[in-house]
């Protein structure tokens, strides 16, 4: 499993890269990805919603099951991947890029700390 080192992670298997000014991009990691099979339809948060740590905030459907998707901070919502309407496959094809799911404005940036590393997310997985 692709475990990028340069993110963090929840326990609900969704990944978070925060950029210089404090912004939070979340994605579903790649081993959600790979449990869940091929993705064929994703129900995205709207932009300018707020989200709460640990409440869904949209969905994802494959061909083997729906899985909600929980939030790893708390914010708002300021852009969606919209691309991913049409081509919910990205998600399966590049789920730590162009598979990006949202974009959060984080009320709280102290909740980073209680974000899982590579390393315990890679643990996690394996255990």
């Amino acid at each position: 499993m692709n475990v990028p080192d340069d993110l963090k992670y929840s326990t609900d298997h969704e990944w978070v890269r925060v950029d210089d000014a404090g912004v939070a991009t979340i994605g579903i990691t790649d081993y959600a990805q790979d449990a869940l099979g091929d993705v064929v339809f994703i129900e995205l948060p709207e932009a300018g919603v707020s989200i709460e740590t640990g409440a869904s905030f949209g969905e994802v459907e494959s061909t083997k099951s729906v899985s909600d998707l929980f939030a790893p901070i708390t914010g708002k919502v300021t852009q969606v991947n919209d691309q991913l309407v049409d081509n919910p496959e990205k998600v399966n094809e590049d789920p730590y890029g162009e598979g990006w799911i949202c974009v959060i404005e984080p009320s709280d940036t102290a909740e980073f700390s209680a974000l899982l590393d590579a390393s315990a997310y890679s643990e996690l997985i394996e255990g």
